[in-house]
């Protein structure tokens, strides 16, 4: 896939996750809200000729990411969004937590978008 390719599964993952989460699935709606931040990370990445392989060099790649742009709190967004990612598995948000979760992992998704389109 291709970087556009990436952001374009980005912005269907965020309508899904809103999709999924108005017909009360909250994991689903975890999982792509997950996936639309690993999706723009990974598009950047394919940007500059890094292969994704593996969410430990995403995650990496996150962190050093954040410094370059000299936003360090978009280390900390990424890793809030993680943790829908282990909602999915384990439902341990409430759904009053889970719309803090997913605020942060929104705006992870849209600050990255700004900085990679």
């Amino acid at each position: 896939m291709l970087a556009t390719d990436h952001i374009a599964t980005t912005k269907q993952f965020l309508e899904n996750a809103d999709r999924e989460f108005d017909s009360g699935d909250v994991l689903q709606a975890s999982e792509k809200l997950w996936g639309a931040a690993c999706q723009v990370a990974i598009a950047e990445m394919h940007r500059r000729d890094i292969d994704p392989n593996g969410h430990r060099k995403i995650k990496r790649f996150v962190r050093e990411f954040a410094d370059e742009v000299r936003q360090p709190d978009l280390y900390s967004l990424f890793k809030n969004a993680e943790t829908l990612h282990i909602n999915f598995y384990h439902r341990f948000l409430s759904d009053e937590n889970f719309l803090d979760y997913r605020a942060l992992a929104r705006e992870f998704v849209e600050r990255m978008l700004e900085l990679t389109e």
